[in-house]
């Protein structure tokens, strides 16, 4: 990933006064979100960078598009529903994941399902 975006993969927090190696973010994508993140996103869990990121983001402003790769019959789950519809309120856009199967790699043609429904949404100006 780093040959890709010139920037480090952070896999870890920073620490108070470490400079942020990143430019800022226009928009976050979370592809694919799984039920457990849903859940623990929607409860303000906090305890992996990635959901630190997630909840943050969501204080923010900044845009933020997720798309579910739920099994059946874990997305019949009480809590599930609730927690889409919580975050949506909290501004979280969700989007369609069929295209992506359980143990799929994102490959460059996923991308482009990703990137082609963020243009038909209206995805911010300046994203890539």
């Amino acid at each position: 990933m780093q040959e890709q975006t010139g920037y480090p993969v952070r896999a870890q927090w920073r620490r108070p006064g470490d400079t942020e190696p990143h430019p800022p973010a226009d928009a976050l994508l979370v592809v694919p979100v799984t039920f457990n993140t849903v859940n623990k996103w929607a409860v303000g869990a906090s305890d992996t960078l990635a959901l630190g990121i997630l909840n943050e983001a969501i204080g923010t402003g900044l845009p933020v598009h997720a798309f579910p790769r739920v099994k059946a019959t874990l997305a019949a789950h009480p809590a599930y529903a609730g927690h889409l519809r919580l975050l949506g309120e909290a501004g979280v856009v969700f989007h369609d994941a069929s295209f992506l199967r359980p143990g799929d790699e994102m490959t460059a043609d996923r991308w482009a399902i990703v990137v082609d429904t963020l243009r038909r949404t209206g995805r911010p100006t300046g994203t890539t």
